[in-house]
């Protein structure tokens, strides 16, 4: 089914001159906005929070298509991520018709090999029983791990076999989650999967190649099934190469903007998503080089990108 909207021009009266104000009615096709954008050509754009529930009513209504709940250097509160959801859903749904925005979670759990990660994906699991829509997997320097990752937010009954480890998440993990999503249990069962391995699936997976480890093993661990997006991380890639003042945005130091090129390129090669910065002077030109999420956090930069790609969807 196709998605349809609407656009409706509403004139207001008063003492001024005549305001016309665009209102748009959406129907969606998917859960997750960010990825029926993105199969639609669509770069997408974000925000990053760290709140509760009078944050998350809030955002609700924001301009991102999607939202960080930045668990990495803040303290991992899942009881907080639970209300920011609720705060959510009562403050929906967005511009587009969603129920909410969606959220993708970043938690502290490292990708430095198999081991590591066995010892946090349990902040995986809790993350996707409070309902989001994806997680950013920090220093993802393992291939192992990443599979490991991949397997953390799947349901064992989903399709596995010699490339797929059998998925872990467990009954019981649904009930707040399809209520987010505004499913029954069993419907959220079969949608809370990993896109695109899944075509169905209604969750993202993202990879930060942020040092020389992990961009040394980049092209194995983008050929993983399940990943869907990737960064190459230019603050701590800077810090990977011994720079301090912490930059994402030009000028970059080169070996940054290398990395960036060489992330960007291997994303092209396996079908993944690549993240980086825009600003509103840059965007139309990170956009024609292959940028399809864009990162700064900046409402400027979006409207003028979502412009430039000639974006329907209300925002």
């Amino acid at each position: 089914m196709k998605r349809t909207c609407a656009l409706f021009l509403i004139v207001i009266f008063g003492m001024v001159p005549a305001l016309n104000v665009h209102a748009q009615t959406c129907t969606p096709e998917r859960i997750n906005k960010c990825i029926e954008l993105l199969q639609d050509g669509q770069p997408v754009y974000y925000a990053d929070v760290y709140g509760g529930y009078e944050l998350g009513k809030e955002y609700a209504q924001t301009w991102a298509d999607f939202i960080y709940f930045n668990m990495e250097h803040n303290p991992v509160d899942f009881g907080l991520l639970r209300e920011f959801m609720k705060g959510l859903v009562d403050g929906g749904p967005t511009p587009s018709g969603h129920r909410t925005p969606a959220v993708i979670a970043i938690v502290p759990v490292l990708g430095l090999d198999a081991e590591t990660f066995k010892g946090g994906s349990w902040m995986v699991q809790q993350a996707l029983a409070q309902g989001v829509h994806g997680l950013h997997l920090c220093r993802a320097q393992s291939p192992e791990a990443v599979k490991l990752f991949v397997a953390a937010a799947r349901y064992p009954f989903q399709t596995s076999d010699a490339n797929h480890l059998e998925g872990v998440r467990g009954w019981g993990s649904q009930k707040f989650a399809a209520w987010v999503w505004g499913l029954d249990d069993k419907e959220y069962l079969k949608k809370a999967d990993v896109w695109p391995l899944n075509p169905d699936g209604e969750i993202m997976l993202g990879l930060k190649i942020e040092d020389k480890m992990a961009l040394k093993n980049a092209s194995a661990s983008l050929a993983i099934p399940g990943i869907a997006f990737a960064e190459h991380g230019p603050r701590d890639m800077g810090l990977s190469y011994g720079y301090l003042d912490g930059r994402a945005d030009p000028p970059v130091p080169p070996e940054v903007a290398a990395a960036g090129d060489s992330v960007l390129a291997i994303c092209k090669d396996r079908g993944v998503f690549f993240l980086d910065n825009v600003l509103p002077d840059n965007v139309k030109a990170q956009i024609d080089k292959g940028v399809m999420i864009g990162a700064g956090r900046r409402e400027d930069s979006a409207e003028i990108g979502r412009r430039y790609t000639n974006r329907k969807m209300p925002w």
